[in-house]
């Protein structure tokens, strides 16, 4: 059995990255489970810090490309000697996946809390990203995110209304998006003030909805959360919409006046955007 909490107290966390390394052995061979890889299959990794999911990675794929940015833990990852890791020292944000492994790959990623946002947005591409290279290079992704991030990411209409928002839509509007497992805080070390949960993520292949006009999808998805509080309608009238057409085209959909955003499926937006 492997002394994951031993070997992570030798090495120096850092606070301002975000660090907490995954020390419980079940999690571990799950992330591995739920990625379903293969001998066939390239793995990118982000942040493999002490390297704990790395060396299991390298026992089940072709191959496993490590991105981290934290010095000490790259020292750390150059101690598993295998033939089939490499690893690259870099800011994930401001690695081109595309260039990295020449096929598609499958990315599993226990990330900084502080930046999930950002790094979904990377792997994806925005919305009317149509075209995104990095995308294009991913077939899953198996994300360790904070549990609430998770919610938001899976949210429904029928969540609670804080849960569902731009980072719903943009990783459903990408991915099939599903939560494998819920993770506690003591699962890591340092153990973080909230829990966590694995989320799978598989790429489509084309955009959830068909629309004439991305660009405008996003302002109006953009506008509709720009305002918590505020019904929808007044949402986009702020945000620069016309304030009739607004009224008419909610009417055209049979939806109150006084709705908010958080109560449109992603299809009810995408009728709405092409109705404006």
């Amino acid at each position: 059995m492997v002394d994951y909490l031993q070997r992570a107290k030798f090495f120096r966390t850092k606070k301002r990255l975000g660090q907490n390394f995954l020390i419980n052995p079940d999690v571990i061979s799950d992330i591995i489970k739920f990625s379903g890889v293969t001998k066939d299959d390239v793995v990118l990794e982000i942040g493999p810090g002490a390297g704990f999911v790395t060396e299991e990675l390298v026992k089940y794929v072709k191959k496993v490309i490590a991105v981290e940015l934290d010095e000490e833990a790259i020292k750390e990852l150059q101690k598993l000697k295998c033939d089939n890791l490499e690893i690259i020292h870099n800011d994930i944000l401001k690695t081109d996946i595309s260039s990295l492994a020449g096929e598609k790959v499958k990315i599993v990623a226990n990330i900084p809390y502080y930046i999930t946002s950002p790094i979904i947005a990377h792997l994806l591409g925005e919305i009317d990203d149509l075209d995104n290279k990095n995308r294009n290079s991913i077939t899953d992704i198996i994300l360790m995110v904070q549990e609430e991030v998770a919610r938001r990411i899976v949210a429904t209409p029928n969540s609670p209304s804080k849960q569902y928002g731009l980072l719903t839509i943009l990783s459903q509007f990408w991915a099939d998006c599903e939560i494998v497992r819920l993770v506690g805080r003591k699962s890591f070390y340092p153990a973080p003030k909230v829990n966590s949960a694995l989320v799978s993520m598989k790429i489509r292949k084309e955009p959830l909805l068909n629309l004439n006009d991305y660009k405008f999808f996003r302002r109006v998805i953009k506008a509709a959360f720009s305002q918590r509080r505020k019904t929808l309608k007044n949402c986009l009238v702020n945000s620069g919409f016309d304030k009739i057409k607004v009224a008419n085209a909610l009417s055209e959909l049979n939806l109150d006046e006084n709705i908010r955003g958080e109560k449109l499926s992603i299809s009810d937006f995408g009728r709405l955007s092409e109705l404006l």
